[in-house]
């Protein structure tokens, strides 16, 4: 793996991570957009990674499928599991001293974007 991809997968784990422990998103809303935008992954692959990161044990079953048609990285997701897991931790530190208001608000904006990027990003 090369420089670049190493600081994207430390980027997709971190930010996924944060917003987990924030908002309770991460995997479809963050991960799969961000593997696609950084990486370059399809549709397939960015969700087969993205069941990866998260899958002991609750999606390794579904990652298991995405791996039998081989639209898995282990590599990749073993990687961003690790900083996920930091993010995560420092997220939730953050959004427990936040406002319910606050907390929506940020959850809504980065749906809004997120969406508008999908239906009219390439």
């Amino acid at each position: 793996m090369n420089t670049t991809i190493i600081i994207s997968l430390i980027v997709i784990g971190l930010l996924a991570g944060l917003l987990s422990g924030i908002m309770g998103v991460g995997g479809g809303v963050v991960m799969i957009p961000l593997m696609i935008l950084l990486l370059g992954f399809n549709q397939h692959e960015a969700q087969g990674t993205s069941l990866a990161v998260l899958a002991v044990p609750v999606t390794f079953i579904a990652a298991y499928n995405y791996y039998g048609e081989g639209y898995v990285n282990w590599k990749y997701a073993a990687l961003i599991a690790v900083f996920f897991i930091v993010g995560g931790y420092i997220g939730a530190k953050f959004a427990v001293n936040l406002d319910q208001k606050t907390l929506k608000r940020i959850f809504g904006a980065i749906l809004l974007v997120i969406a508008v990027k999908m239906l009219w990003g390439k």
